[in-house]
């Protein structure tokens, strides 16, 4: 801040050829400005101004060093508008993470109209189920569901995460429906393997409590839409967010069970690396995410649902 400060000063003294001109221009007092000229020319160690008692001159150096501390201070001038016109017309690059298979339908068909609307702003989406870093792989913003466990992470709920127990009526006619969750150790369950908010188990409240079921079944995969395809295929049981599950079980391609016990909702979150001094472009997209999964109809709550079920 000195070393721009001492260049202004230099500046406006050789420009308006007088200390005192150039003092009452920047609001300081004439001893406060020749002391920042002093300070310049000990810190380069040569002489840029000769002052009299009637006006400035240049010294060779000085004239030379006057065109560069202009242009340096014209581009710094012109950044700093360039910034806040950033800051009022969006722009620049997003790094957006999020799970696979929700960013598949619920973020990744959002980003072409968010780009029509700002045009200036591009996006880069990682589909990964993987937990990415966000400070130290920079990304912008990253979609989880579930609940929060990094208290170095700003997280923003935008919407409720229902979870249900489903079966194709096929393996359900074969195998017969649980009734308890105790049931379910007689039943081949599909599990997501030691990864995400599955690890624990099985959550369902019973008698009141919260409950981790510990399931067992011949078959596991880290994939979401891969489980959701055997689930369909009739292999076995499995417990899906609703967002994924809620067409089939609409349309009679899967059925929920448990539902008495169905666990209450986890979050649909945004991490972020902070929540101070956020770029327009990010507070847009989450502006349109909360606007979107905020909406019951964008969910097709209003059409059938399956019982005891909420929001999401």
């Amino acid at each position: 801040m000195d070393k721009f400060k001492q260049l202004e000063s230099f500046v406006a003294a050789a420009t308006l050829g007088s200390l005192s001109a150039a003092a009452r221009a920047e609001g300081i007092a004439p001893t406060m400005m020749s002391r920042r000229i002093n300070a310049l020319e000990s810190r380069l160690g040569v002489k840029l101004l000769l002052r009299s008692t009637r006006r400035l001159s240049l010294t060779s150096e000085g004239s030379a060093f006057l065109e560069e501390a202009q242009r340096l201070l014209r581009d710094l001038n012109d950044t700093e508008a360039r910034i806040t016109q950033g800051s009022l017309r969006p722009s620049g690059l997003l790094r957006i993470s999020a799970p696979a298979g929700f960013g598949r339908r619920h973020v990744a068909p959002l980003l072409p109209d968010f780009i029509a609307m700002y045009p200036e702003v591009a996006i880069t989406l990682d589909l990964t189920d993987r937990l990415v870093d966000l400070i130290e792989e920079r990304y912008d913003c990253a979609i989880r569901i579930g609940e929060l466990d990094d208290s170095q992470i700003v997280g923003l709920r935008l919407a409720d995460n229902q979870r249900v127990i489903v079966a194709a009526p096929a393996y359900l006619r074969k195998h017969g429906r649980p009734a308890t969750p105790d049931d379910l150790s007689h039943h081949n369950c599909l599990s997501f393997g030691s990864q995400g908010n599955q690890a624990r188990g099985w959550l369902l409240r019973q008698d009141g409590q919260l409950r981790a079921i510990r399931v067992k079944g011949n078959m596991a995969c880290s994939d979401g839409s891969v489980l959701h395809q055997w689930t369909l295929a009739g292999i076995g049981l499995s417990w899906r967010s609703l967002w994924e599950v809620r067409d089939d079980l609409a349309a009679g391609r899967l059925v929920s069970v448990l539902d008495e016990y169905a666990a209450p909702a986890n979050g649909i979150f945004a991490m972020l690396p902070e929540r101070r001094h956020l770029p327009l472009r990010l507070r847009l997209f989450l502006d349109m995410l909360k606007a979107h999964y905020s909406s019951p109809a964008y969910w097709g709550v209003a059409e059938k649902k399956p019982p005891r079920c909420s929001t999401l």
